[in-house]
């Protein structure tokens, strides 16, 4: 049976720190459900109730598009090592883009990148932990440095024509806001 919290307390905040992959939870009120794996050091807990994550490039933006009409978001973080756990995060998010006021306050929060195309942030109302007594042991062997390593090539330049040929829609179809939102012209 899980048990429910109103924030993270500083065993949860820990254990999310040593986490290697987190997952995000997204959908609007119709079409597609998207779950994303996330790795690298691209998520901050902000306080108890508040965690930041920078979305990199990639070739879908759901999250994105699924926030400008449902704020709905749920974090999950599992142990693949130790002590079985599930630890899932529900609120609301917003998202900030590169021309946002408050994007410059968080992104300093993570490595540079120039992938980097939002920042989300998550206002949390429940915290949900659960055993993951069948979640089986997993080694972490190191992180990917593909999309690092593609981003740099692409330049800054680059990553925004991707953007503008595979970021302005979801796979519903829905706007991402990406062009009015990063300053682009499309």
């Amino acid at each position: 049976m899980g048990k429910k919290f109103a924030e993270l307390s500083g065993k949860h905040i820990e254990f999310i720190g040593e986490q290697k992959i987190y997952f995000v939870g997204t959908a609007a009120e119709t079409g597609s459900v998207n779950l994303s794996p996330k790795g690298g050091d691209s998520l901050r807990v902000i306080n108890p109730t508040k965690i930041a994550w920078l979305n990199l490039t990639g070739s879908g933006n759901e999250s994105a598009s699924h926030i400008l009409k449902n704020t709905r978001m749920t974090l999950m973080f599992c142990a693949f090592e130790g002590s079985p756990l599930i630890l899932r995060t529900y609120g609301e998010a917003k998202m900030l883009h590169n021309k946002d006021p408050e994007w410059e306050v968080y992104s300093k929060l993570f490595p540079a990148s120039v992938a980097a195309r939002q920042i989300f942030i998550l206002d949390i109302n429940v915290v949900q932990a659960s055993c993951g007594m069948s979640v089986p042991y997993y080694k972490f062997e190191g992180d990917r440095e593909d999309l690092a390593k593609w981003s740099e090539r692409q330049g800054h330049e680059g990553i925004e024509k991707y953007w503008l040929k595979k970021n302005q829609k979801s796979i519903d179809g829905f706007e991402t806001e990406i062009v009015e939102r990063a300053g682009l012209t499309s």
